[in-house]
């Protein structure tokens, strides 16, 4: 993909992204790796509504050589593809979405639990995964972004690599391959989130053990 190219995919999945409401005023922000630096959405831009001439370009040691101040969680989203390059067993970062998703932020206010959601459908356990909940760390703020490179490490070595982490009270950050996966990683784990919240008054059953054994071992899950 050229620069030209991933500048226009940018645009074309924050615009999805706005239009679907998964993200509302300046929320979220998406990066995508190019050579060897990265895109990245400006800071307080509205995906919605996004020039590909004004993303900001960073090179590989974060610095800006062009486009609208980058956004601030530029840090984090380095992070992400850090330790994912570092870990035999992480998966790979080519780009990174962050957004306010209105069903996964509220599932984070009342969540007591290590993980934003349980095993309660076989395509969140075969699209999305585990999903760690990071505790609440105000925007911007670079314990946050240590705290997820851990969180990322962590998972590789007991086996179970994940591809999402929820901030909590903020909203999710997802990595993939390509912005079209991360995308639709998202969705996924949206509509998930949706799900829990609205059977919070009786919590459904997780998938069986046996259950889930068979989605590793046909479709190559990660739990």
């Amino acid at each position: 993909m050229t620069e030209s190219q991933a500048r226009e995919e940018i645009c074309r999945i924050g615009q999805s992204l706005f239009q679907r409401g998964y993200v509302h005023a300046s929320a979220g922000n998406i990066s995508l790796r190019v050579g060897t630096g990265f895109l990245i959405t400006p800071t307080d831009a509205c995906l919605g509504f996004l020039d590909p001439a004004q993303l900001a370009m960073l090179n590989v040691n974060g610095t800006q050589i062009s486009g609208a101040t980058a956004s601030k969680t530029i840090a984090l989203h380095r992070q992400i593809y850090a330790t994912s390059d570092a870990s035999a067993q992480a998966l790979p970062a080519l780009c990174v979405i962050h957004t306010h998703s209105t069903h996964c932020v509220a599932r984070s206010l009342t969540c007591n639990d290590t993980e934003l959601l349980p095993p309660i459908t076989p395509y969140f356990v075969m699209k999305v995964g585990h999903v760690p909940l990071i505790p609440y760390h105000r925007p911007g703020n670079g314990a946050a972004a240590t705290a997820v490179a851990q969180t990322i490490t962590r998972y590789a070595q007991q086996g179970t690599p994940i591809r999402a982490v929820m901030l909590s009270r903020l909203g999710p950050n997802v990595w993939h391959q390509n912005l079209a996966s991360a995308m639709a990683t998202l969705e996924e784990l949206e509509e998930t989130a949706k799900l829990m919240n609205l059977c919070a008054a009786q919590s459904p059953a997780s998938l069986s053990e046996l259950q889930l054994q068979e989605l590793k071992e046909n479709f190559g899950a990660h739990w």
